[in-house]
């Protein structure tokens, strides 16, 4: 197999994908060519196996695991880089390669995952007397893998199986396509001054920029859109949709706005809510073919919290705390619209949320965070956030812009190198809103992961960190919202597990075997930092004047920082609560839809209740098209974790350098070095002495009264 990267950019297998060379034509010829080696390969694989047992002799690490892991990466890498481009770089062209090869990519890995001779392999090298603890860690969880892919059915069990799982993942594929198709489809072009008014500066510029490049005119002039002239196009993406729900006065435009995006991908020809059911339908028919009673057992079979009631019992306890302070928020928020306007206001709407809360905080606090986008330029954010890098964990970060291949213009690469100058991982970042082609949210993915096992070929881990923040506009640089700050920081968080990760093993490095719920421990970890006082003053710096935050704005911040606590929280747990229903509750004899059930769900977590248009489940990609079915909660069993870590640093002595360095050094060594290798829980003892509480989280969001 030639390996020119020009001309067969997806079987390289090592290294950077080269993304400027990789197109719909050669994903199309390449794939079929790889899962042909790779089916080889098994083959190969499975012949040595059955003569290793048929002679009775030992099997190794280095005959099994070994060359399975090697098969599965060319896989990962290869299908990795197509799946990464068709999210950030959309088209028809890519989408459509993409679904056509995905059956493919499905089949083998459950050819995979059902190989009998590979399942008594591993059963066998499992009873090997000479594996280390990783060893056995890695096995046990392969095993449990190769169960939940569908091991242990007869062959014609097997079949439907496998005809499932390939439908599954064109379901999920068509879910986030329509819900991306949805976001870019609406648009609503406002010529008026009186229909932008509240809406601050940056916020204009960056609906006149979309304006232009939809190819829109001023109509008094036919020149181009301008923030003082218009027109502005209003849309779905975080940066035009955020900032007008929360300054525009025009009520009505808000109704509009919102309804629009509560409806998304939920009617027409981007229509989700069939999918939603076939989904749901499917993933129960595998739960149950695997002996499980719905996908939720299935599901936490693999996760830290393990059982559905012991998810239940954390949910409900953070309820209870919730409910009654985000009552008291909603009669703040009401009585806050009333005073200024007393004629107009009898009750709240779902779009007046936004819209109130920022009033009632800028009554409250004098905080509005429009007025300090221009503290948080991105260059300034990136230059704090490795700061505190170094500070807690000694690394420096420096930027490699041109050491290796991007996707876009506006992906930043950057390399991490040790306390003593050697390298040890690289990271892009690509932190703008596009939302033509890059679908919404944000994540981290791996690249490359670490491999230090092999002698041969050493590899050091390289992570992908997507934002959807404001763009830059003409000369201005991306202004950030603090919202945005710690999204940033969240995924820098995720990289981190990814980047300094010792584990050698791959199959446990970084992120690898690390149980779900406890996966956005380090994420989260890392968006208490942003309101340190030495961190955020550190990084908040005018983008024109460099001067620093003024002290007051600090302050107004941080006082702030618990504000609508509970609301927060119970919109949390309604996600949670939904997702673990839908998928230990719901069933198409049930007598519910899957939205009448997310409704029941809505009367217990909600103090507004869903408007009729509301179709929230069309556009929630996280358990519909990605991997957080059945596994929501795992954001505020994550919080636990990561909340009570923070609280070391708390008790440590946020301004005692030298305990923060120590205690900064023991987090690496244990939260983001050992990653897989151990189960998060004996992984947090270590790093906290005991086993967490939830009591750290509680007091962090506010909550701590209403439990009094």
């Amino acid at each position: 197999m030639k390996d020119n990267p020009k001309t067969y950019p997806l079987l390289i297998g090592k290294g950077f994908p080269q993304y400027e060379n990789i197109n719909a034509k050669n994903i199309t010829e390449e794939i079929p060519l790889l899962l042909k080696e790779l089916n080889d390969s098994l083959d190969e694989l499975e012949r040595d196996i059955l003569e290793i047992l048929n002679q009775d002799k030992y099997i190794s690490w280095e005959n099994l695991m070994t060359p399975i892991y090697q098969i599965g990466e060319k896989l990962r890498w290869s299908w990795g880089a197509v799946c990464h481009l068709n999210s950030v770089c959309n088209s028809e062209e890519i989408r459509l390669a993409h679904a056509k090869l995905q059956p493919d990519v499905i089949k083998f890995i459950n050819r995979t995952g059902q190989s009998k001779i590979l399942y008594k392999g591993l059963s066998h090298l499992k009873e090997d007397n000479s594996l280390d603890k990783l060893q056995e860690r890695i096995i046990k969880i392969e095993l449990h893998s190769m169960h939940q892919k569908g091991i242990g059915l007869d062959v014609s069990k097997q079949e439907e199986f496998n005809r499932d799982s390939q439908r599954l993942a064109e379901l999920s594929t068509k879910f986030s396509n329509n819900l991306l198709d949805a976001t870019k489809d609406w648009n609503l072009l406002l010529k008026t001054h009186s229909q932008i008014d509240g809406l601050p500066p940056r916020a204009l510029e960056v609906l006149a920029k979309a304006a232009k490049e939809a190819g829109y005119k001023n109509d008094e002039d036919n020149s181009d859109p301008t923030s003082e002239k218009g027109p502005w196009l209003l849309g779905l993406d975080p940066p035009r949709y955020i900032p007008f729900m929360t300054h525009a006065n025009d009520r009505n435009l808000r109704e509009v706005l919102y309804k629009a995006s509560v409806r998304k991908a939920s009617e027409g020809k981007f229509n989700n809510t069939d999918i939603i059911e076939e989904i749901l339908t499917i993933r129960c028919r595998q739960a149950k073919r695997l002996g499980y009673v719905n996908w939720a057992e299935l599901s936490l079979s693999s996760k830290m919290a393990k059982n559905i009631d012991n998810v239940e019992e954390l949910l409900e306890d953070l309820r209870v705390a919730a409910i009654s302070k985000s009552k008291e928020e909603l009669k703040d928020l009401l009585d806050c619209a009333k005073r200024n306007l007393p004629l107009q206001t009898s009750n709240l709407a779902p779009w007046d949320i936004n819209f109130w809360s920022e009033k009632l905080k800028q009554e409250r606090f004098n905080v509005n965070q429009e007025y300090l986008r221009p503290w948080f330029p991105l260059p300034k954010v990136l230059d704090g956030l490795f700061k505190l890098c170094e500070r807690l964990f000694e690394i420096t970060i420096k930027p490699a812009n041109g050491e290796a291949p991007t996707w876009h213009e506006d992906v930043q690469f950057f390399k991490i190198k040790d306390k003593d100058g050697s390298d040890i991982a690289a990271f892009y970042l690509d932190p703008y809103s596009r939302p033509k082609t890059k679908r919404g949210g944000a994540w981290m993915d791996e690249c490359l992961g670490r491999n230090n096992h092999s002698e041969e070929r050493k590899v050091l881990p390289v992570a992908y960190l997507i934002c959807n923040q404001t763009p830059p506009i003409n000369e201005t640089p991306s202004l950030m919202s603090f919202e945005e700050v710690k999204t940033l920081f969240h995924e820098f968080g995720h990289g981190l597990q990814h980047m300094l990760t010792t584990v050698n093993y791959p199959q446990a490095a970084g992120i690898n075997n690390v149980e779900w719920d406890a996966v956005e421990l380090p994420s989260q970890f890392m968006e208490n930092w942003c309101l340190d006082h030495q961190t955020l003053m550190s990084m908040a710096k005018h983008w024109q004047t460099n001067e620093s935050l003024p002290e007051e704005e600090y302050k107004k911040l941080r006082d702030s920082s618990t504000f609508n606590g509970g609301l927060s929280t119970l919109r949390q747990l309604h996600f949670a609560l939904t997702d673990l229903h839908l998928h230990s509750r719901w069933n198409k004899d049930c007598g519910l839809t899957p939205d009448e059930l997310r409704r029941l769900v809505a009367e217990n977590t909600t103090v507004i209740p869903p408007i009729q248009e509301d179709n929230f489940l069309c556009s929630f990609s996280h358990i519909f098209a990605g991997g957080y079915a059945a596994g929501y909660y795992s954001y505020k069993w994550a919080e636990v974790l990561s909340a009570d870590a923070f609280s070391a640093f708390e008790e440590a002595g946020l301004h005692e350098e030298e305990k923060i360095k120590e205690t900064g050094k023991l987090f690496r060594e244990t939260i983001l070095s050992m990653g897989g290798s151990q189960s998060p829980n004996d992984i947090f003892i270590a790093f906290r002495g005991r086993p967490p509480t939830t009591e750290a989280l509680i007091r962090h969001s506010g909550l701590a009264t209403s439990l009094e």
